[in-house]
């Protein structure tokens, strides 16, 4: 007897595409507009998705449209979907033309600025026909922007998330800066902290880390640029935790209140879990670990 396979429904790349879109723009003509689409268009292509999903997409409020309870993980699976396919669209085109293509990289500021800057200059240098395009940000926005296709690979704290293949590259200790002049007897009287903002995969680190000795972890201020948050150490406005490459280099040029870090975080280099390999991305990481090693 033969498998028996279910039957998948037949939906389109563009009617996906017009999912995302209306749920990222402010309304169905903002939509329309950036996809080049009429509303007419739009409408049709999402009712015949919903048709043949055979689940509501949309439920109205008054004379607005709103989703419904099930098409933000619905959207989701479609911004999955369309990187993949923009991958093997990639993919395509450089079999197609032999060409180095393109690699969008994305790096949180401490690989940019740090740890890689050189090599990644030196890897551009050596490939005057790639097109390279490199984003700094931080670690979520990075891993936000490889899951959506917007980036080719990321070099940021090692996530937890298994749609996402990561190469280690680095362990980053992480040590305890205090405002100068403070002296405190215990671990109990650290604090108060200011630190990345809420969502950062290194916050989370540096909260587990000073509960684990007994800290609260109480903040009054945030930042994403490391060199900000020295400066209100610096100031007397809190506490901070911080890689020591950033966090005592001047003008800040901040001193630990212990010889022993707090923590490490390790760098990766994530990319999409993805079966189609991009020689330019393979070519970097490799620089990347030869750097390192």
């Amino acid at each position: 007897m033969s498998p028996t396979h279910s039957t998948l429904p037949d939906i389109s790349i563009t009617q996906l595409q017009y999912l995302v879109a209306v749920q990222e723009n402010p309304t169905w003509a903002a939509a329309a507009d950036a996809l080049g689409v009429s509303q007419s268009a739009l409408s049709q292509g999402l009712a015949e998705l919903q048709r043949r999903l055979g689940i509501q997409l949309f439920t109205w409020n008054g004379r607005r449209r709103v989703p419904a309870s099930s098409t933000s993980e619905l959207t989701e699976h479609a911004r999955r979907i369309l990187a993949l396919t923009s991958d093997l669209s990639s993919w395509s085109d450089r079999i197609r033309a032999g060409s180095a293509g393109k690699l969008r990289v994305g790096m949180i500021d401490a690989a940019a600025v740090d740890h890689f800057g050189d090599t990644l200059r030196t890897f551009r240098q050596e490939r005057p026909n790639l097109d390279l395009h490199v984003t700094v940000g931080p670690s979520t926005q990075l891993l936000e922007g490889l899951s959506n296709g917007n980036l080719d690979l990321a070099i940021c704290v090692s996530p937890q998330d298994p749609q996402f293949s990561t190469t280690p590259l680095l362990k980053e200790d992480l040590y305890v800066y205090a405002p100068p002049g403070a002296k405190p007897s215990s671990t109990k009287e650290w604090g108060p902290w200011v630190t990345f903002p809420t969502g950062s995969l290194t916050r989370d680190l540096i909260g587990e880390a000073l509960r684990s000795v007994g800290s609260p972890f109480s903040v009054v201020a945030e930042s994403n640029q490391p060199e900000v948050l020295s400066e209100m150490v610096l100031i007397g406005m809190g506490w901070t935790v911080l890689p020591q490459i950033q966090a005592e280099r001047p003008p800040a040029s901040l001193s630990p209140v212990q010889k022993k870090p707090l923590l490490n975080r390790a760098l990766v280099a994530a990319t999409r879990d993805s079966n189609l390999e991009n020689p330019a991305v393979s070519e970097l990481v490799t620089e990347l670990l030869r750097t390192v090693n």
